[in-house]
């Protein structure tokens, strides 16, 4: 019987993005059993909790077979080693993404021999962040385009 492939998509999601949603649906093609794992960062406030961002994962990924969402506290690792995942995929926007996870990618297979595979963003997307979509819509800008429609809903909603 074969292995079931399991991969895990680390995160903030705060909110999720569609270039987050390109990353888990390029990765539910390539895995049986995908997690997307929220991070859980007691020090660090977001504008969606950590419970709203589950909601919005877990609606935006339904019609993506083998996609679960949860949230983990501690080291991604273990979460991937707790799942039994054989990898972590992280979505790269460029250059300053890649020196960011290169270390950490292998500080992770140190540790538990989980490799990270690296997906470049889609065309037309590799510049959007959870972090430029905020300071945009809380400006006034139009962030349509960045969000599926029910987080940009919620976004408008949270900024009002």
């Amino acid at each position: 019987m074969p292995e079931v492939r399991r991969a895990v998509c680390p995160g903030s999601y705060d909110p999720p993005t569609v270039g987050h949603l390109d990353v888990i649906a390029r990765t539910a093609t390539l895995f049986d059993e995908v997690f997307v794992a929220i991070l859980v960062n007691p020090r660090k406030e977001g504008l969606f909790s950590v419970d709203e961002r589950v909601a919005m994962l877990t609606e935006i990924t339904a019609d993506l077979p083998g996609v679960r969402v949860e949230s983990f506290q501690g080291l991604v690792v273990d979460y991937c080693r707790e799942r039994g995942a054989q990898a972590m995929v992280k979505g790269l926007r460029g250059a300053t993404d890649y020196d960011y996870e290169l270390p950490m990618a292998h500080m992770n297979r140190h540790l538990t021999g989980v490799e990270t595979l690296f997906l470049p963003g889609a065309p037309g997307q590799v510049y959007v962040s959870s972090s430029l979509v905020k300071e945009v819509a809380r400006g006034g800008g139009d962030v349509t385009a960045f969000l599926p429609p029910s987080v940009h809903t919620r976004l408008l909603d949270r900024l009002a």
